[in-house]
């Protein structure tokens, strides 16, 4: 087998894709890597042996001996970089948001069907095994026709991953429905059947705006800027980001195309971190407790009672091995 040799735009927060990526004589491999950060084209030049690493990204587009470009660079970058590589001819994966604005995604679209060039977009939510089997016991029919669907997203390290570099800055990022959500609205129309029509929504920054301990504008994030067990509660965080506009709690209510009603609340200041969907159809309902292996979806379609913690039907959410 011919390895697909990748040419990888940025090697920041989404490193971990362009590692997973790279699998050597097991059909592709990282073969070109271009960020602007010193400390990041050193990482790659240790993750991607004999990988021409570069600070300017021109010489991976224009490189004759990569066959397609990964753009994981930030969102905002998104349309710039992903139409040069499009008009060079390399097929393009771009890591989701596809771009910060409709003219932006347009504008990419537009160059991949001129150009006749291929382009991905990183949804990779529907390949997770709990998204899978939500949507396997939906085509079986276990809860009827899908009416409603109801998603909540508590984002518990938001201080950390999200509050703290350019995803707290409204120019950078529209906001952080667009960050998060572009994963779960997917899911949602998928687990449907059906894109949405007519949004209402709204959302504040109800915590991180108030906390006055940013870091100079210009001055790097500090190397405990993220840790697993510590930075809690929200308002103990330091060295946020100097500007913070977008907002720390949002809700969407969505009504699709076939007349599924649904909804999405997102929160990034909550103690857990994983996702909760409730889809009920006119038969039945099913609901996450738990998004990765050791959860379960649950299913209620027996009969009508008072709160039962024991469902009808009960389903382990498979470990990524066991697909």
């Amino acid at each position: 087998m011919t390895d697909l040799r990748l040419g990888v735009l940025g090697y920041g927060l989404r490193g971990s894709l362009a590692r997973t990526a790279h699998r050597p004589d097991a059909g592709a491999r990282v073969t070109a890597l271009a960020d602007h950060d010193a400390t990041a084209r050193a990482e790659a030049a240790v993750a991607f042996p004999g990988a021409l690493i570069s600070s300017d990204h021109r010489e991976v587009v224009e490189d004759p001996d990569v066959d397609a470009v990964v753009v994981l660079t930030p969102d905002h970058t998104h349309a710039r970089l992903a139409c040069e590589a499009l008009r060079a001819g390399k097929p393009v994966f771009v890591e989701k948001p596809l771009g910060t604005s409709v003219e932006a995604c347009d504008e990419i679209l537009r160059t991949a069907h001129e150009t006749g060039t291929r382009l991905y977009v990183g949804h990779n939510m529907r390949h997770m095994p709990v998204v899978r089997l939500m949507r396997d016991i939906i085509e079986r029919g276990e809860i009827g026709a899908v009416k409603t669907v109801w998603v909540r997203h508590f984002v518990g390290y938001g201080g950390d991953w999200y509050f703290k570099d350019w995803h707290a800055e409204r120019r950078h990022t529209t906001g952080l429905l667009l960050q998060k959500a572009a994963h779960d609205i997917d899911v949602l129309h998928w687990l449907a059947g059906g894109c949405t029509r007519q949004v209402q929504a709204l959302g504040d920054l109800m915590v991180y705006g108030d906390n006055p301990h940013r870091r100079e504008p210009g001055e790097p994030k500090t190397d405990d800027w993220y840790t697993k067990d510590g930075h809690w509660p929200p308002h103990t965080q330091r060295d946020l980001n100097p500007v913070i506009d977008v907002e720390d709690v949002s809700l969407v209510n969505m009504r699709l195309d076939n007349g599924v009603l649904a909804a999405y609340q997102q929160c990034h200041f909550t103690p857990d971190y994983w996702r909760n969907y409730t889809v009920i159809g006119d038969a039945g309902r099913l609901e996450n407790f738990g998004d990765g292996p050791g959860g379960v979806v649950k299913v209620w379609n027996a009969r009508r009672s008072g709160h039962r913690g024991a469902a009808d039907a009960e389903y382990a959410v498979p470990d990524v091995q066991d697909e």
